[in-house]
């Protein structure tokens, strides 16, 4: 059992909770569940099949209707389903009411059950059980709101992958190295007039080998990070630059009011397009002049709180005008952000030279992309120009390749790599191999709590804190 477990269980083998399962709103199906030892007994009470009475037969559903006990008037016709331990998401018996999904019915249904002995589960509680019944590790159970959190087919295969135990499986097989080369030190601290010593290039190479493959698994997180949450993208420029006719033409639809009057736009406006595999969140801004109307100074505002907040700058010149200081002064403020710089209506005559071209360039550290937004030109290679400003590799998750998409996973790693850097100063300075055990097991420690065998209360609150309350 998990470390972890037994300081609940206690309480979370004698309470049975009941939860929605499906999303508020009104829709052809809803979903009321519950898991503990009560499950059975409660759904016996409140639900009357039509047909025959037999008992509920484990993972077979049955047709009827969910009744209030104290008076036996119907609430809703439903299919029940009993899904009996430990064949089960908890490992706990669960019960499945699937109702009509009217938001008054959902809630009359779960107001029911609890009056019949469940209680309202908490925020993922039903998966955290299924964690301290050992049914999943701690990272799949971070892997099953990914999956719900998916914003794209990348973030989707990767979340599938860690609900699957490919994590997992991985921290195992370099736990077991990590063990045998602390089991042979142990060994000859123990009985070292019995085994030969140890060979002290051999052990710094596995030691070495092993910070090495840390060290490749901890730089996939920034580029994994990115595959699972997104990216900011600021469209920022003059006005009348083009920059709603961008975001227009990168979303195919009309979102933003384009017109020829320059300061349309007043307010930011947000949408999320999926770039090769990236959830990327377009930022239309206000144009960046000075100006004396209240409302479109609000809108420039609110741009520059933006340009600091996003994670990449999609900067619009229009290539029909010359370089002005209005131009410099979005260029300073952009600073060292990473940054790809719109060359808009390419269509037009350019009345850009080349050397101020290439010295905006030089000084933003950005790719040039030459566009129209007018007649859909050039923008497959913006899309390819702002996958590869924030991408360094291209990353793809192969069967053979682990990407981190979880901090907790990244810190764990930093500390375990540490640990064995540690323990290879140690073996280095001549110090006694007690000395190199200890940061050995500080470094096993560290893979532990990764996958849950040694995680605090405190963490799995925050892990679980961010499920709905249904899952």
């Amino acid at each position: 059992m998990n470390q972890t477990g037994l300081t609940l269980e206690k309480t979370h083998n004698r309470d049975t909770i009941a939860a929605i399962s499906t999303p508020f709103g009104e829709s052809g199906i809803g979903i009321v569940r519950l898991s503990g030892p009560l499950a059975e007994v409660i759904s016996s009470r409140v639900f009357r099949p039509r047909g025959k009475t037999a008992a509920l037969t484990s993972h077979r559903f049955r047709y009827g209707e969910i009744i209030d006990p104290g008076t036996g008037q119907p609430i809703d016709e439903a299919l029940i389903v009993l899904m009996r331990a430990p064949r089960t998401y908890t490992k706990e018996d669960i019960v499945e009411i699937h109702c009509h999904g009217g938001y008054l019915i959902l809630e009359k249904v779960l107001e029911t059950v609890i009056s019949q002995g469940a209680r309202m589960a908490d925020p993922g509680e039903f998966t955290r059980r299924a964690f301290l019944n050992d049914r999943i590790d701690l990272t799949q159970a971070e892997a099953v709101i990914d999956l719900i959190e998916a914003k794209t087919m990348a973030s989707l295969e990767i979340a599938n992958r860690q609900l699957k135990g490919t994590l997992y499986q991985e921290m195992m097989r370099f736990k077991e190295r990590l063990t045998d080369q602390l089991a042979l030190i142990e060994a000859q601290i123990d009985f070292p007039d019995e085994i030969e010593p140890l060979s002290q290039a051999g052990m710094r190479e596995n030691l070495e080998a092993m910070i090495c493959k840390l060290g490749e698994w901890i730089a996939s997180y920034e580029e994994g990070k990115i595959l699972r949450q997104g990216i900011s993208c600021a469209i920022i420029g003059k006005t009348n630059v083009g920059k709603s006719s961008i975001l227009n033409i990168l979303l195919r639809e009309e979102r933003a009011i384009v017109t020829a009057v320059p300061g349309t736009t007043r307010d930011v406006i947000e949408e999320v397009l999926n770039i090769h595999g990236i959830p990327v969140r377009l930022m239309d801004t206000a144009g960046l002049r000075k100006t004396a109307d209240s409302v479109e100074q609000e809108g420039v505002r609110r741009t520059r709180e933006k340009i600091e907040d996003a994670d990449l700058i999609l900067f619009v010149v229009d290539g029909s005008r010359k370089l002005d200081e209005d131009d410099e002064e979005i260029l300073r403020k952009i600073g060292r952000k990473k940054t790809v710089i719109v060359l808009n209506k390419k269509d037009l005559p350019l009345e850009i030279f080349p050397g101020a071209l290439k010295r905006l360039a030089d000084e933003a550290q950005a790719q040039m992309i030459p566009i129209s937004a007018l007649n859909n030109e050039g923008i497959d290679h913006l899309k390819a120009a702002i996958y590869s400003a924030v991408m360094k590799n291209q990353v793809k998750s192969s069967a053979g390749q682990l990407i981190l998409t979880n901090v907790r996973h990244k810190t764990a790693l930093l500390e375990a790599k540490t640990d064995l850097l540690n323990a290879v100063r140690e073996l280095e300075a001549g110090n006694s191999p007690e000395f190199v055990a200890f940061e050995i097991r500080m470094a096993l420690e560290a893979i532990g709590e990764l996958v849950g065998e040694t995680t605090t209360e405190e963490v799995l609150d925050r892990i679980f804190s961010r499920f709905c309350i249904g899952k």
